[in-house]
């Protein structure tokens, strides 16, 4: 078998067999094939697709690649939770909790985060003695004993997509769908998940910058899902605006915990309740999505979700007092409100663009060696579709310099205030 075949027969349209697909991810990973073949032969399927069961056994053949998680000595159904990122990404923080308080086993590996905000590690490290560093067995003791742990991620993961990732980001196909779906789905099922449940978002804050884009790559993981074997659905969000209203690190595990105490965000809070649901359901603990998410309003209301939050805390070496006094997280210098220059309504808020100028503030990494400031950052007052005055506060942020003039000026050319301007809808579809 030759590679040089294999890329002019995908060229050329064909579908590629099961054996060809594995002779080039194993010949890759090895370093039997240079780069430039593996380069032509991603051009080759941005270009012409691929079909159902191609995708599903490069999904396979990235799986074999490297080490795969045995979480089989936990008990019941693991049900992993993928987000594709955005700005305000509070999401994991306040779901593990509160799915783990109806009893589903959140065995959750997580990474640190390149972009505007730190990753979910990052933001628990905010937490005054928070851990990630434990054993495989801890890991099993606390998921079987307390249904959540979040652990870092270990051994040596699906390593083609660490090459073949590198690779696109340098050569023009990081955007093909069935290279992303590929990406995303053999980490998830490396990590030992049962069940999937996918959030996929789209607008200016996300990798998907339009809803047709996004529904065809949510659509491409579940039927992976499927073709492996694995429960899988994926809810369509709208990333046009930050979710929530916390940007950063500390910022953002306030806001997770006023959500566990009932009252953060309503869109956050949605969210939620959108994945927790099906997440409850795929783990059998309800018949239907009516009645898991009946359970997860009694966790949050009850306190059940808090408390669980704050037993997770503990068992990996936080502070868990910070959850009824905050002021123990990190907390910036100095605090500037930014004050409107109209009246009118909140029109447009770029999400890509704010969460540019939270990480100018230090709360995320533009290079992986970048260290993380975790106090700083951006807390929304107005989304789109709020009434606003002149003078008025549109968000206040969080700085340990007074040097923010280039962050001013970043927010102020993307906010825009208008006479009139309609709340987006946050959820736009669900594919299962």
């Amino acid at each position: 078998m030759r590679m040089v075949d294999i890329i002019t027969k995908k060229r050329d349209g064909f579908s590629l067999s099961p054996e060809e697909i594995r002779f080039f991810i194993q010949g890759y990973v090895s370093g039997k094939i240079p780069d430039y073949q593996a380069s032509a032969l991603a051009m080759a399927i941005f270009f012409r697709d691929m079909t159902d069961s191609e995708i599903a056994e490069l999904t396979r053949a990235m799986v074999a690649s490297g080490d795969t998680v045995d979480l089989s000595a936990i008990a019941g159904i693991k049900v992993d939770k993928h987000s594709t990122g955005g700005v305000g990404d509070t999401t994991t923080l306040v779901l593990a909790p509160l799915v783990a308080a109806v009893g589903v086993p959140v065995a959750k590996m997580s990474g640190r985060g390149l972009g505007f905000t730190g990753g979910t590690i990052d933001k628990l490290e905010s937490i005054p003695g928070f851990s990630v560093e434990m054993t495989g067995e801890q890991f099993i003791t606390h998921v079987n004993g307390d249904h959540i742990a979040v652990i870092g991620q270990t051994g040596d993961l699906v390593p083609a997509d660490k090459k073949l990732y590198a690779l696109r980001d340098v050569s023009g196909s990081i955007e093909s769908i069935p290279l992303i779906a590929s990406s995303i789905m053999s980490k998830k099922i490396a990590a030992g998940a049962d069940a999937i449940v996918l959030e996929v978002t789209c607008g200016e804050g996300a990798f998907m910058k339009n809803e047709e884009d996004a529904v065809r790559l949510a659509d491409t993981m579940v039927r992976i899902g499927k073709n492996v074997g694995r429960k899988t659905a994926a809810v369509i969000t709208d990333m046009s605006q930050p979710l929530g209203y916390a940007i950063g690190n500390a910022l953002e595990i306030k806001e997770a915990i006023d959500t566990l105490k009932g009252h953060g965000p309503s869109d956050l809070e949605e969210l939620v309740f959108e994945l927790g649901s099906r997440m409850v359901q795929f783990a059998g603990k309800a018949e239907n999505l009516d009645d898991a998410r009946g359970l997860l309003h009694q966790a949050l209301e009850q306190g059940h979700a808090l408390n669980k939050f704050k037993q997770f805390v503990e068992n990996q070496g936080g502070d868990a007092g910070v959850v009824d006094h905050p002021e123990r997280l990190p907390q910036a210098k100095y605090q500037f409100e930014l004050p409107a220059t109209d009246s009118g309504f909140v029109a447009g808020m770029n999400a890509d663009q704010i969460g540019l100028a939270a990480m100018l503030l230090g709360a995320g990494r533009a290079t992986k060696e970048d260290t993380i400031n975790y106090a700083t950052g951006i807390v929304l007052n107005k989304k789109i579709g709020d009434s606003v005055k002149k003078g008025e506060a549109l968000l206040t942020i969080h700085s340990d310099s007074k040097q923010i003039d280039q962050v001013i000026d970043k927010l102020y050319q993307n906010i825009t205030i208008s006479e009139q301007a309609r709340k987006p809808q946050l959820i736009h579809q669900i594919i299962h």
